[in-house]
């Protein structure tokens, strides 16, 4: 369990969470979001489209039970991107949107990202994470940074200008080391050890 309570990952149903998340992507700050701006009923067909595809799912991220981020998780060989890099052997797409308020507690989005990406790498056919954000989205940037992915390539999406960044297990499990050591409080001369 973290700061954050326990954080935990379900499968999204199209009909029962459509009015879910429907708030999350018409909110301000989800502008970058791909279905930024949908109808209801655009949101359920996006997500029934999802999951009826056997190369893309999505799921709903809880904080102790409480729907709180929302994942997409797709093969990037079968997604509009797929040309604009050469996809290899178990590289696994990435959207992830973080519900408003959720994140009123600084620190929780990367939490959320750090559940998102254990669970993908937690299946050992998974040897990167791709995402591809808006290039004007710097906070998405930043967020993906501190979790160890690096910037790739810029390319054209279905909804603009996107920048595509790339995680491995090994820059993911670093960079989880690299953040433990930073939370450590700092020991002061004469301090016992």
């Amino acid at each position: 369990m973290s700061t954050f309570g326990t954080l935990t990952l379900r499968p999204l149903d199209p009909f029962t969470d459509a009015q879910l998340i429907h708030p999350w992507m018409t909110h301000p700050r989800s502008v970058f979001w791909p279905l930024w701006g949908a109808r209801l009923h655009e949101v359920e067909r996006a997500y029934m489209h999802v999951a009826a595809e056997e190369h893309h799912d999505a799921f709903v991220g809880l904080r102790d039970g409480e729907p709180a981020f929302l994942v997409e998780r797709y093969d990037p060989r079968h997604v509009e991107l797929a040309d604009a890099h050469e996809p290899e052997p178990g590289d696994v797409g990435l959207r992830f949107l973080v519900a408003p308020g959720a994140d009123h507690v600084e620190g929780f989005g990367q939490a959320a990202l750090t559940t998102v990406l254990e669970h993908l790498f937690a299946d050992p056919r998974t040897a990167r994470v791709v995402v591809a954000t808006d290039v004007a989205d710097h906070a998405a940037q930043e967020l993906h940074e501190v979790a160890g992915f690096v910037p790739g390539c810029e390319a054209d999406g279905p909804e603009g200008r996107v920048l595509l960044c790339f995680c491995t297990r090994e820059r993911f499990d670093a960079a989880v080391v690299r953040r433990a050591v930073a939370a450590r409080p700092a020991l002061t001369a004469g301090a016992p050890v």
